[in-house]
């Protein structure tokens, strides 16, 4: 990672999720190895972080491995992991040096420990830093997130610690895994999908959808500015009529 430059100005998200789609497709186009295009994918997310900080983005949450993504072929998930944990010991110090707190959210019970040893190393190293807030999906699903935090307020009302009649959209939405952190404002999916596949399904719901055709590895700061651009061309009226949004 190199050394993020001051924001410029603009209409820019505070939060933006990304679903890093076409690793695969990427490198076979080429003859490469799945592997390959997974390597390559860790050079793009760099750039997309380092991209972030430049443009003033204040939190990125990325979705790198999914829940379904476990019943991939064993080979392409254990290189996956051995990605994860290289890049963990290799980014860190930069991520300090740019202000950026890494978190990761997900089911770590499915995860090797040497991983989660290193995930929770990575987070109380960056735990101080304010730049820019990193979320990094690791066996997360949205049905999941919502699943356990139903889960986490069941126990509480079970212990008489809530009452389950009062419980609002606030209550739940403090125990999902990005509880503590705006939701998106600009969702970008590279690769040509057009879905959002189990990503942050309750978090999503007000947020800008850009879909891209480019596949991850080729995603830079061109694409990048592509997709805050289209953001800023946007109306968000949240219920509102457009007089009203414009009235403030």
């Amino acid at each position: 990672m190199t050394e993020a430059r001051d924001a410029t100005p603009g209409d820019v998200p505070r939060h933006v999720a990304v679903i890093m789609d076409g690793n695969g497709r990427w490198a076979e186009s080429r003859g490469l190895t799945r592997t390959a295009g997974h390597r390559a994918g860790t050079e793009a997310a760099r750039a997309a972080v380092e991209h972030s900080l430049r443009r003033g983005v204040r939190a990125l949450t990325l979705f790198a491995f999914s829940s379904e993504n476990w019943s991939r072929p064993a080979e392409e998930v254990g290189v996956l992991m051995q990605l994860f944990v290289r890049a963990l010991q290799r980014e860190v110090g930069k991520l300090i040096e740019n202000g950026v707190r890494l978190r990761f959210i997900g089911d770590r019970s499915r995860l090797a420990p040497q991983l989660c040893d290193g995930m929770r190393r990575a987070e109380a190293r960056t735990a101080h830093n304010d730049r820019l807030d990193m979320f990094v999906a690791v066996s997360y699903g949205g049905r999941w997130d919502m699943l356990q935090a139903v889960r986490r307020l069941a126990e509480e009302a079970a212990n008489g610690t809530i009452d389950p009649a009062a419980i609002a959209e606030d209550d739940f939405a403090a125990r999902l895994a990005l509880g503590d952190a705006p939701d998106p404002d600009l969702f970008i999916r590279t690769g040509g999908e057009r879905r959002i596949s189990n990503f942050l399904l309750w978090n999503l719901a007000y947020t800008e959808l850009y879909f891209c055709d480019t596949l991850w590895p080729d995603f830079g700061p061109a694409e990048y500015d592509a997709a805050i651009a289209s953001f800023g061309e946007r109306e968000r009226r949240f219920g509102r009529t457009s007089q009203q949004v414009r009235s403030g």
